[in-house]
């Protein structure tokens, strides 16, 4: 009998172990979800394997703010529930352990009498490794598109009658044209074969307001593709097509304000979620521009030692416009939302970096939280932030590594270079004086002793915002050569804007959106002029065609260019040299702007170490030997290389 029982406690003990290892083996994906879902709740789904392990989940339904919230899921646990001034939203703060499994789970809400509502929540497995998430570099030329005005590619999507503008009409620049997210997949091959190795079109997330939405800064979901430009599995598909010509995808993101009709301006969550959102709520019922209290954008209180708080306020607190409500950044949950946001953005897609918005705008304490929170999460990912000063000394300031005077550190790596395209448009124009025309190429180059890291700083000719570089230089073929080679040779990260490979331009009205962001031919059904195949396009667009893509794909395999020591010589008879080096890689760039043949002594440059050196014109592919002299024919610029 002993025995017996010695034989069933050890049996017992088995079982007991057998048990609760099948428990603990139990995979995580086999919890039992209810597959129901509440109004909102943002992020949508989240990722295991974080470096921060805490993620905060804005929830919005009805009377929420009454329930107590539950979460049973091996890992993830509730450390906080965060009540709203509105009964409408609850902020749960959950702590995610390195041990947590993928899966979904169920978060349950419990309410008075016991009655309940569930949402059913997903952690995924993450694609990838964070050091993986590469971001942009000066090997990189990027090109930028506005996508409403590219090529439309599905028609069916151009109109949404659940969308407050329900216009379609191509000859208003300030209306919805068709272009979407399968008009640049379509456009890739033609992108590539350009030479550049990056794409970035303006926001496409949703935009529902009532007019002129079709640029996407005002967006009204943050977490929603506007169905004009298509849907989520289209945006993936982008950012998948470029990874396969082995490109890069950048989002341009928006944290200083949001659109009007976004959905939470119905119902805000707290007193302080917009700024100056009490005279927004006096005002609602006749809200326009004359009730708006405005920003004064004097963006200098950013740096200004002096700057009054008044001033200050008055910058990073006024609304942009009337139609965009300033987002209030030092709300934690404002916050929160808007970091996460990013990083939702960038596991989803797969980014290769974020364009920022008016970055002189939001509160700039939390501006470095955010880019430091992307960039420890990321250490190889790129942000660039958009500072559209004319200054390099404010440009400079938000650049990481940057010693500033207040001690402001941004965590941004990258600014762009409104400076130096300034310089680049006003010297190829100006007639040649001891301070006008190329000095101010050499001048503002020069600057470089100011930035952190010049070669990380972002440089282009035009935008969506700027004049188109071909009216910026009075439509004159050769000057803009001249530009777009030099923007090519510069240590930096080239941006080249959609078009003006075809040398389109706002000249009948400059300054123009509308126009500035005008049709690129071939993209819209009926085109009689198609800039992809070169059909109707006039000998000078093809000549601008053809030196783009000779220039940007010789740069795409230049060391010299992408990273080499940069050595340029103050202008000297309407001549300007600069040059490229690397290990045996040098490259010659030189604007001429003489109208007649003329002869330079190129004793000048001998520190370079070209004499008796054989190069080549990347452009004619005539050779030419380094020696006492060169004879310039014409007008225009030359690219010169070393490397055959």
């Amino acid at each position: 009998m002993k025995h017996f029982r010695n034989i069933f406690l050890v049996l017992s003990v088995i079982i007991f172990i057998s048990c609760n290892n099948t428990e603990a083996k139990k995979d995580v994906s086999e919890v039992s979800v209810s597959k129901t879902f509440l109004e909102r709740v943002e992020p949508l789904h989240w990722w295991v394997n974080m470096k921060n392990t805490s993620l905060q989940l804005l929830v919005k339904e009805e009377n929420i703010g009454q329930s107590k919230p539950s979460i049973s899921y091996p890992g993830v646990t509730i450390k906080k529930v965060n009540q709203a001034k509105s009964n409408n939203y609850l902020f749960l703060d959950l702590d995610i352990d390195a041990t947590t499994k993928s899966g979904k789970f169920d978060i349950t809400f419990t309410f008075d009498y016991q009655t309940t509502k569930t949402h059913t929540y997903e952690l995924k497995q993450r694609q990838k490794t964070a050091y993986e998430y590469e971001g942009f570099n000066s090997t990189d030329a990027i090109y930028l598109i506005t996508p409403d005005r590219f090529t439309n590619a599905d028609e069916s999507n151009d109109i949404n009658q659940n969308l407050n503008e329900t216009i379609i009409d191509r000859t208003d620049g300030y209306k919805r044209h068709g272009g979407d997210l399968q008009g640049i997949i379509n456009g890739i091959d033609y992108i590539s074969d350009l030479g550049f190795t990056t794409v970035w079109p303006t926001p496409v997330l949703e935009n529902n307001m009532y007019q002129g939405s079709y640029h996407g800064y005002a967006i009204t979901d943050y977490y929603k593709v506007d169905p004009r430009f298509g849907n989520l599995s289209d945006y993936k598909n982008l950012a998948d097509k470029l990874r396969e010509k082995g490109m890069k995808l950048i989002m341009d993101q928006v944290a200083n304000h949001c659109g009007l009709e976004h959905w939470w301006m119905k119902d805000l969550p707290f007193e302080d979620w917009v700024n100056h959102q009490k005279n927004y709520e006096n005002h609602i019922e006749n809200w326009n521009y004359k009730t708006n209290i405005n920003s004064n954008h004097r963006r200098t209180t950013n740096q200004d030692l002096y700057a009054s708080e008044a001033d200050r306020k008055g910058n990073n607190e006024g609304w942009f416009v009337a139609t965009m409500p300033d987002l209030n950044q030092r709300n934690p949950f404002m916050a929160n939302y808007i970091i996460q946001n990013s990083i939702w953005w960038i596991e989803t897609l797969g980014l290769g970096g974020i364009r920022q918005d008016t970055y002189p705008y939001p509160d700039k304490d939390f501006m470095a939280n955010w880019a430091g929170a992307i960039m420890n999460e990321y250490p190889n990912f790129s942000i660039v932030g958009e500072e559209w000063s004319y200054n390099p000394l404010l440009v400079g300031y938000w650049q990481k590594g940057a010693k500033n005077k207040d001690g402001y550190q941004s965590n941004l790596k990258s600014t762009m270079d409104f400076p130096m395209q300034k310089a680049i448009i006003e010297g190829i124009n100006e007639e040649e004086s001891w301070d006008k025309g190329l000095v101010k190429l050499y001048e503002g180059l020069a600057n470089d002793f100011h930035y952190a890291t010049p070669e990380d700083i972002l440089i282009f000719l035009d935008n969506h915002d700027e004049n188109r570089m071909f009216t910026a230089l009075e439509e004159d073929v050769v000057k803009a050569k001249i530009a777009v080679s030099y923007l090519l040779m510069l240590p930096r990260i080239p941006q080249i804007y959609y078009g003006t490979e075809i040398l389109m331009n706002d000249t009948a009205n400059p300054g123009d959106h509308g126009l500035i962001r005008t049709d690129f031919p071939g993209g819209f059904k009926g085109d009689k002029i198609n800039a992809f195949t070169g059909l109707g396009l006039t000998d000078d667009q093809k000549s601008m065609q053809d030196f783009v893509k000779t220039v940007l794909n010789y740069r795409k395999n230049s060391k010299a260019i992408q990273e080499g020591k940069t050595i340029h010589f103050a202008p000297f008879m309407n001549t300007y040299f600069l040059f490229r080096t690397k290990n045996d890689e040098t490259v010659v760039h030189i604007i001429n702007k003489n109208e007649k043949p003329i002869t330079i002594d190129l004793k000048r440059y001998e520190e370079i170490g070209l004499e008796g050196k054989n190069l080549k014109n990347i452009i004619s592919g005539e050779t030419f030997t380094w020696g006492d002299k060169i004879i310039l024919k014409e007008k225009g610029s030359i690219i010169l290389t070393t490397k055959h």
